[in-house]
């Protein structure tokens, strides 16, 4: 999603404790409180599982953290390994998404997210490709106004940068090959700015 443009939190993977921390206290760009999650190709709900730990504070949460999550990773799980990001923080939070219909192809999605998603069912849809006049009126259609707006002092979405993430997610189903599905839950508003905290992706013949 990164490399298609989509913004997001800056993380560092690694398959060890001992790597992953090592990552982390080596890039200026990860700062602490940090988030640490057990990552698989088998692995599509992490936080049913137990599997993200919050609001680590420094390098002996976040081994102690890691330790705890590769000793969760079952048999079936396959390969798994440790991602940990900058925790960020808003009041606020979307889903955007791909998907592949079997009659009309690529479709693209926007909708209020987090774990309220499926109850509220506030989302809007697109054949893609879409283009920018496409996406602003993905934005407009959705019922939940009041949330793109100043919310609880914080500033209102920031539209041509969401216009800019749906774009995106676009293109990457346009260009990566073998991409069948995207679903970016949460994509957190952050000072105004969509940022995407978390991805599930289904490469076709790979489990999810």
């Amino acid at each position: 999603m990164a490399r298609h443009g989509v913004a997001v939190s800056p993380f560092v993977t690694g398959s060890s404790t001992d790597g992953v921390v090592a990552a982390t206290m080596a890039d200026p760009e990860v700062e602490f409180p940090v988030v640490a999650k057990l990552c698989g190709r088998a692995i599509a709900h992490k936080t049913e599982r137990g599997l993200v730990r919050l609001r680590l504070t420094d390098e002996a949460e976040l081994r102690s953290a890691c330790d705890e999550l590769l000793a969760a990773a079952r048999p079936d799980d396959g390969e798994v390994e440790l991602l940990v990001s900058s925790m960020v923080a808003g009041n606020r939070e979307l889903i955007a998404g791909l998907t592949t219909d079997p009659q009309f192809g690529l479709v693209v999605m926007l909708g209020v997210g987090g774990i309220l998603a499926e109850a509220v069912a506030d989302v809007t849809f697109r054949l893609a490709p879409i283009g920018p006049a496409d996406a602003t009126e993905m934005i407009d259609e959705l019922a939940g106004q009041k949330l793109l707006g100043e919310f609880r002092g914080e500033p209102a979405v920031d539209r041509p940068r969401l216009v800019d993430t749906l774009m995106a997610l676009c293109s990457a189903g346009q260009h990566e090959a073998g991409l069948v599905s995207a679903d970016i839950n949460p994509l957190m508003i952050v000072d105004g700015r969509p940022v995407a905290v978390d991805a599930l992706i289904e490469i076709e013949g790979e489990a999810p």
